[in-house]
């Protein structure tokens, strides 16, 4: 049999692959992930439909037969649907510990929207399909897979691994995991380092173009956007209406911008792809990472802060990304007023969802939207507890592991350093001191990203060099034998 037949199935091609060094698990590995992803994605675990206790439970369960001590894992959480599981997988304690997080929570997902089933994994043209492929259980079944391994090969690491995988990432309120534990079980999770979602590779056209490792994220906020007045008769009608005045508020916030910035973190990013750009894009990334305008005249004359500033424009207009990469944004996504058809609107209503760069204040984004509305009789407030959170360190053992472990595997790829733009659990680890950063060595195309939407989908083959990827990457972060 020739091997282009041999290596037909997907199988018999994962394991062709791993006969390369340093590209894929052993075939067992690669099996046990498997199935520990298929029975992870086979759980409901949506917000309002679904639950975490049942993945949770089925979690403790397998590492029992694979012989963790009952102490050593705890099931436990904000309520009796809303479990978490905690895992540690003990060392010489010569260091702190390392902290592994995945969510076990998904957003909702409908039947009806999607051409398969959502809560069924789906193997298809060279992907798997199914809620949560991406985002979060992929990286939870993987962290299982490979703390078993560990296991199996008797590796003694210089610190106890912490796996944390949580209920409510994406659903919030009061029974985030991460938020509970850090309140009611903070000596659970406490850790030196924790290694999160937030990062991974990104492809253009089928070519692997850089690994990114999530050192920041924005803070995520919601302001309430509320007119009242007196109302009356619609035949009747007044010149001050609740719907005019908010809709006039909305259009001028529509064209306001925050303030362009860039901070550390951004700054090596936007240094890393000069490196893979060229022509005047290529001249306006270095000159983006030569730092803010506004910091920009201490260190240079005032055409060189103005050049900066410009170029900085010029970056925010290529892609919306870039653009929220630079700056705080803002943005409408939800409106109500009125309350009968024939009747002037009492109140009228409307969502305004920021998303804030780091070192930007709760309290400056408000004044920012009160300035840029113009209007008193537009009151904003702020909607539920607000945590505006640092930056990780620029820390070289893991910028240097990630990136060491970046090139063996796919040479030539770089290494960046992300802000997130979105938001994850990390963002309160952060704030408790718990440096956190998001690494994956999932590769996906940058222009078909489906975490959240319909047919979410990982590629079969990244899926597992993903696998490769953190298990070396923990060995290296924790050292032992």
């Amino acid at each position: 049999m020739s091997m282009k037949v041999l290596c037909a199935s997907t199988w018999m091609v994962l394991f062709c692959l791993s006969a390369r060094p340093a590209s894929l698990p052993p075939p067992e590995y690669q099996k046990l992930t498997h199935d520990i992803y298929k029975q992870l994605i086979e759980i409901n675990t949506s917000f309002s439909t679904g639950a975490t206790t049942p993945a949770a439970q089925a979690v403790a369960e397998r590492l029992k037969a694979e012989g963790f001590v009952e102490s050593d894992i705890q099931v436990l959480g904000a309520a009796p649907h809303k479990m978490n599981v905690v895992v540690r997988y003990h060392g010489t304690g010569q260091r702190k510990p390392l902290l592994l997080l995945a969510h076990l929570d998904v957003v909702e997902a409908k039947r009806s929207d999607w051409s398969m089933d959502p809560f069924l994994l789906t193997e298809k043209d060279g992907f798997y399909y199914g809620r949560g492929t991406i985002d979060d259980k992929a990286q939870a079944a993987i962290w299982i897979a490979n703390l078993i391994r560990y296991k199996r090969e008797g590796w003694k690491p210089d610190r106890d691994i912490i796996l944390a995988l949580t209920a409510d990432e994406e659903g919030g309120g009061p029974y985030n995991g991460v938020i509970w534990l850090l309140k009611n079980k903070r000596e659970l999770i406490d850790a030196d380092l924790c290694l999160n979602e937030g990062g991974g590779g990104v492809m253009v056209a089928g070519k692997k173009m850089a690994n990114n490792i999530q050192v920041s994220e924005k803070s995520y906020a919601d302001f309430k956007l509320e007119v009242r007045n007196k109302g009356g008769h619609s035949s009747v009608p007044l010149p001050d209406n609740a719907i005019y005045r908010l809709a006039t508020a909305l259009e001028r916030l529509s064209r306001y911008s925050f303030p362009l910035k860039t901070d550390e973190v951004t700054r090596a990013y936007f240094r890393q792809m000069a490196k893979v750009e060229d022509g005047s894009l290529k001249e306006d990334l270095v000159k983006v990472a030569d730092g803010s305008p506004e910091a920009a005249p201490e260190i240079a004359p005032v055409s060189a802060a103005v050049g900066t500033r410009d170029a900085m424009q010029r970056v925010a207009a290529v892609s919306p990304r870039w653009n929220s990469m630079l700056r705080t944004t803002c943005v409408a996504t939800e409106l109500a007023g009125g309350h009968a058809l024939n009747a002037l609107p009492q109140l009228a209503t409307a969502n305004i969802n920021c998303r804030i760069f780091p070192g930007d204040s709760i309290e400056s984004v408000q004044r920012a939207l009160r300035l840029a509305i113009g209007d008193d009789q537009v009151a904003i407030h702020v909607q539920g507890d607000v945590g505006v959170g640092p930056a990780s360190p620029m820390r070289q053992d893991v910028l240097k592991a990630v990136a060491r472990w970046s090139d063996t595997m796919w040479p030539g790829v770089l290494t960046i350093p992300v802000m997130s733009t979105g938001a994850t659990d990390g963002r309160y680890l952060r704030v408790a001191g718990i440096p956190t950063y998001g690494v994956s060595g999932f590769f996906g195309d940058r222009d078909d990203v489906r975490a959240h939407g319909r047919d979410e989908r990982l590629n079969v083959i990244s899926f597992y060099e993903g696998q490769a990827f953190l298990y070396q990457l923990v060995k290296e972060l924790s050292g032992g034998q």
